[in-house]
């Protein structure tokens, strides 16, 4: 069979992924952190963009002629007086002078230190517990071996090594760890430098002066019937009153299972919401929230280099209309995120207009592809927007997402959404008799009351999705 080289043409259709499109993904589904940090990352490397300081304009493209700029009053020169005046207390100006620090005279106005300009530092657990161990004056040999205790404690400061394995670090003998261990163990917080949970509450019993009382005995041998709240075993076993027994398990629960909790060196990182959903009168406003957003325009500079024919060489031209072209895309693609934004809001509000006047439980169910097909978009574009998305709405601060809930099918009705379920189950357990608590078999008998048909497997994942016990640990006398 011979080989030849031919020439023919074939039509074909597919998708070609502009720079333009990239970028309007990209900032599609980031979060309006991520969108600030990108926004100044591209203003730091595009010398064509720059933050517009006028509020009542978002941006200015090329093809838009920039507001012409208010003509600034001719200033006036400023002249010095070279003439020393006469009114002069030159005694107060030497003693000020041969003073080593600020002095104020009488009738002077001290200016008012601002506190909330000056932010506090947190210390570190290990800082604190190191700052404990030197102020016992210990030996080196002491001080290297509770600076490895330090080091072996995880944050929640458990220590995470055994004696023999800090003796055949530090090369000490395991009673001199021990004995710098168990000096460690007495530091505060209560219950640091234990190895287990049992020995951090009995750490803190003693502390608490408890060794004659029925808690240590608890906590050294009852620790699983404790779990359990199965409090008339706890007091068969050691033979006394269970109001006593009572008694001891409130004083166990006020103990801190984490005592390193408090020296948390995770920062708190709080939410800002995207949108804002108000009710004025009977009608719902959406506004984006675009507060610390920097409002972008291309520079007039380059803007006037090109359009005005400057004198520039080829790589330089070619340079600045990439700049620029650089930088309206993202000026369009930020203002198609918004719009996006906003008619995917404007989409779910309209199918779950009575969750916003009534409440979560008349949440209904909802796919993306419902909202896809309303607003005629597909529906990976409908995940990006309500991916890492927040709305503040008059039922609280929720995130897209949520309102995109399964169905759960009723005997005779519309069905229910998922959270909505979720939230009769939270209210039915909320309201339930502490002594005597519902199991997930009677919540279904009574959403089945409530016309919602569900599996008691189904009310156990919901209840641990919530994190919520079940009901024999729920139990209190």
């Amino acid at each position: 069979m011979a080989l030849k080289i031919s020439q023919q043409l074939k039509l074909s259709q597919q998708l070609v992924m502009t720079p333009q499109l990239q970028m309007a993904i990209k900032l599609l589904q980031l979060s309006r952190l991520e969108l600030m940090d990108v926004i100044r990352q591209e203003m730091l490397e595009n010398p064509a963009l720059e933050e517009s300081l006028d509020t009542s304009v978002s941006a200015v493209f090329p093809e838009e002629d920039p507001p012409e700029a208010e003509k600034a009053p001719e200033a006036k020169e400023v002249t010095i007086e070279e003439r020393i005046p006469e009114d002069i207390d030159w005694s107060n100006y030497i003693e000020e002078y041969n003073t080593p620090g600020q002095i104020f005279f009488e009738g002077e106005k001290k200016e008012e230190i601002n506190l909330e300009a000056f932010t506090p530092q947190k210390t570190s657990l290990k800082d604190h517990l190191l700052w404990q161990l030197l102020m016992t004056a210990p030996s080196p040999e002491d001080e290297k071996i509770g600076s490895l205790i330090i080091g072996n404690l995880n944050r929640d400061g458990y220590l995470d090594v055994s004696v023999e394995d800090l003796a055949a670090m530090s090369g000490a003998p395991s009673q001199a760890v021990q004995r710098v261990l168990s000096r460690m163990q007495s530091f505060d917080p209560a219950g640091v430098c234990a190895r287990d949970l049992q020995e951090c509450l009995l750490i803190q019993a003693s502390q608490l002066e408890l060794d004659n009382t029925i808690v240590p005995a608890i906590i050294r041998e009852h620790l699983a019937l404790l779990e359990n709240r199965n409090y008339k075993a706890i007091a068969k076993a050691l033979k006394v009153d269970p109001e006593e027994v009572l008694s001891a398990v409130k004083i166990i629960q006020g103990l801190e299972p984490k005592p390193g909790r408090k020296f948390s060196e995770e920062e708190v990182r709080y939410i800002i919401p995207d949108i804002y959903v108000y009710k004025m009168d009977d009608e719902f406003i959406i506004v984006l929230n675009d507060d610390g957003l920097p409002r972008l325009r291309i520079n007039s500079f380059y803007r006037n280099a090109l359009s005005k024919g400057e004198p520039i060489g080829e790589k330089e031209r070619e340079y600045i209309q990439e700049k620029i072209r650089s930088a309206t895309w993202l000026i369009r693609s930020i203002h198609q995120r918004h719009k996006t934004i906003y008619r995917v809001m404007k989409s779910i509000l309209g199918f779950q207009r009575e969750f916003f006047e009534k409440g979560i439980t008349h949440l209904k169910p909802m796919v993306l592809r419902d909202v896809a097909q309303d607003i005629g978009m597909h529906e990976s574009t409908i995940s990006r927007v309500t991916t890492n998305k927040y709305a503040y709405t008059p039922q609280g601060l929720f995130e897209l997402k949520f309102f995109f809930n399964s169905p759960i099918h009723r005997f005779d009705g519309e069905a229910l959404a998922s959270a909505s379920v979720q939230e009769k189950i939270r209210q039915i357990i909320e309201n339930e008799s502490p002594k005597k608590p519902l199991s997930d078999s009677k919540i279904v008998e009574i959403l089945k009351g409530e016309n919602i048909n569900i599996a008691r497997r189904t009310v156990a994942k919901y209840r641990e999705m919530m994190k919520i016990l079940p009901s024999n640990m729920r139990k209190q006398l």
